[in-house]
């Protein structure tokens, strides 16, 4: 049978479609493909398989161009990374003259006359000993010397004596700077010694120009002690982007003004920026404990491993390590076991049961088996390791401002753990949840201004492309039917399935959100202390992990245990009120008072009870504020 022109054409298109490989078919099948082609047109009907044919001319037009040109490849993903740690650079420390810390007020008395006329006793007592200053020098930073030298020279008087001899004003705050080792810093930084009083009264010029060179040493000293104490010796924001800390740090101009010009005596002044928590008085007294301690340190073997029912040759160390380290209900409780210990070797009966209770003091999981990490609680400390833990937490709090205010909410990283405090005394505290080392929180202080309840998540850009994109390549849909909300940076909601995920490499023009439900990562509400870092406090689906010793899982922000009795706590209301808001559409409220939250680092903090416990250093921030504080100390003493 001949084929009709219609056919060849509609042959020909098939051709075309499948290009080289196309196998002619035979006539028979030629005309039972156009058979029912030309049946199904002029009966308005789909092809029998419910398919458009194959050859049809409207797919001919829109296939082509695929078969002829390669999909772009994807991009390959660039991470978002965080901050980073820096090499810690010292102030430069530099050497003075004397001569050179009075400036301009030297030159005003060169001459015969002495610039002043009718000088009363004071001036010409400054003006004598400027005339016979000594050849001394001053070894400080560059920045204090110039402001000693700006008051020097505006105000050519002394400050810290009348006639011959040293005010008690200025023993009072000698004493203070000589005693700095009892806030964890070293008194060399600082020390001044303070002239005898005996002096010979046919020798006044002598003795003036040694009170003035006792009064320039003092005046650079007590600037950098009261700039050490206000803000610490470290600048924190110099040791990582993860420490955030107010730029405006005292200057020495305007310490220098205080402690000489002030109403107030300069060591009240000096003790008014001093940092005024009660945690610092505990960790000084802690210090002052370690440092008059011998060094009885518990040292166990390596690799210990302790189970019910073993002979362990190390079983009297751990029984005097848990006698340092139990809360005294636990020694009450077990008073029978501890008193009547005897040495034995055999590890059963009620040792295992004094053992998980001291687990469970030590908020460890309570199994009774004494590995690495009950042994890390129990011991393993060094006293030097201690004392310098403290030392690092009280140069801490200097970075903080000096007082919390009467309600406040600490969050302690290396302790995992939340508290609610007002007046210094705490009123909730709970198991907390922080970033992982590779999404570390920060570091830093704000203030509570909110909580959010039944809250969307608002998915950050690091998330997006670290752990979102390589799925969404594979999978474009998958935020769809995960309960998320994307939309273009103008609002418009868009389906995740119709985004060409590939074309990106990094962070992507799309917000992402999370709708409020039962699967929502933040759970039934946040709380919020607006910051640059995007950290708040939230609930979690994922209660199993705060049974965990370790408790470093988020992407930075802070998880709560009590989610609720956080929330009421800063509201000022009660958990039923909160419980009663929760589930149905987001809603905010904002509290009554802001409340300081301190976002902090501390792996040595007292307890509930007053008393100081360590904690493992979780980012390593321990290192890193010790080579600080050494280079400090470097700068210091090379310039001596």
């Amino acid at each position: 049978m001949a084929i009709s022109k219609t056919a060849r054409v509609l042959l020909g298109s098939a051709v075309i479609l499948t290009g080289a490989n196309f196998t002619a078919p035979s006539v028979e099948a030629a005309q039972l493909q156009l058979h029912e082609l030309l049946f199904n047109r002029n009966n308005n009907a789909k092809p029998r398989t419910q398919r458009r044919p194959w050859f049809s001319r409207k797919q001919v037009v829109r296939t082509v161009p695929d078969l002829q040109q390669e999909p772009a490849p994807a991009k390959k993903i660039k991470r978002v990374s965080g901050p980073r740690y820096y090499t810690y650079k010292a102030p430069t420390i530099s050497t003075f003259t004397l001569a050179s810390l009075v400036g301009d007020a030297s030159s005003d008395i060169s001459n015969e006359g002495l610039g002043i006329p009718a000088m009363d006793f004071e001036a010409q007592r400054f003006s004598e000993a400027l005339r016979n200053l000594p050849e001394g020098q001053i070894s400080i930073e560059p920045a204090i010397a110039k402001a000693i030298k700006a008051h020097y020279s505006q105000s050519p008087a002394f400050v810290w004596s009348r006639g011959s001899s040293v005010t008690a004003e200025a023993k009072q705050l000698a004493g203070m700077l000589n005693q700095a080792a009892a806030h964890g810093l070293d008194p060399s930084d600082y020390a001044v010694r303070v002239p005898d009083d005996s002096f010979s009264l046919a020798d006044q010029a002598k003795r003036a120009s040694e009170l003035l060179a006792f009064e320039l040493q003092l005046s650079a000293h007590a600037v950098r002690f009261a700039m050490d104490m206000k803000d610490g010796a470290v600048n924190p924001n110099l040791i990582s982007g993860y420490h955030d800390f107010s730029k405006h740090r005292l200057k020495p101009e305007d310490a220098m003004m205080r402690l000489a010009t002030s109403s107030e005596s300069a060591s009240d002044y000096i003790e008014a920026i001093t940092p005024q928590q009660p945690h610092y008085k505990l960790l000084q007294a802690e210090l002052e404990v370690l440092r008059n301690s011998e060094d009885n340190d518990i040292v166990f073997p390596e690799k210990i491993l302790m189970r019910p029912g073993d002979i362990e040759d190390s079983l009297p160390l751990l029984m005097k390590a848990m006698d340092r380290k139990m809360r005294d209900e636990t020694r009450e409780k077990h008073a029978e076991v501890i008193t009547g210990y005897d040495g034995s070797l055999n590890y059963d009966g009620g040792i295992i049961e004094l053992v998980r209770d001291v687990q469970r003091d030590l908020g460890l999981v309570p199994d009774g088996i004494v590995g690495p990490k009950t042994i890390a609680r129990l011991g393993g400390d060094s006293l030097a390791s201690k004392i310098k833990r403290v030392e690092l937490a009280l140069e801490r709090f200097r970075w903080h401002p000096e007082e919390y205010g009467k309600r406040q909410v600490v969050i302690n990283q290396p302790e995992y753990r939340a508290r609610y405090l007002e007046n210094g005394e705490t009123k909730l505290a709970m198991r907390a949840i922080v970033g992982k080392t590779s999404n570390q929180t920060n570091f830093f202080h704000d203030e509570i201004e909110t909580v959010v309840f039944n809250p969307y998540w608002g998915v950050p850009q690091s998330i997006i492309v670290n752990e979102m994109l390589p799925k969404l390549r594979s999978d474009p849909g998958y935020l769809d039917r995960a309960g998320y909300v994307v939309t273009s940076q103008s609002g418009k909601q868009i389906a995740s399935s119709n985004i060409n995920w590939g074309q990106y490499a990094g962070p992507v023009p799309y917000n992402v959100r999370q709708k409020p439900g039962p699967r929502n990562a933040l759970g039934e509400l946040k709380i919020l202390f607006p910051n640059k870092h995007a950290i708040y406090m939230h609930d979690t689906p994922a209660k199993k992990l705060f049974a965990r010793e370790t408790r470093a899982f988020s992407h930075g922000c802070v998880r709560l245990q009590d989610p609720r009795g956080m929330a009421a706590a800063v509201l000022g209301k009660s958990v039923d009120y909160v419980a009663a808001n929760l589930g149905g559409y987001e809603r905010a409220e904002k509290i009554s008072e802001k409340i300081p939250v301190f976002v902090a680092y501390f792996t040595a903090w007292p307890n509930d009870a007053g008393k100081v416990e360590f904690h493992r250093d979780v980012y390593k921030r321990d290192m890193y504020l010790t080579r600080a504080m050494d280079a400090v100390k470097a700068a210091r003493s090379e310039a001596s």
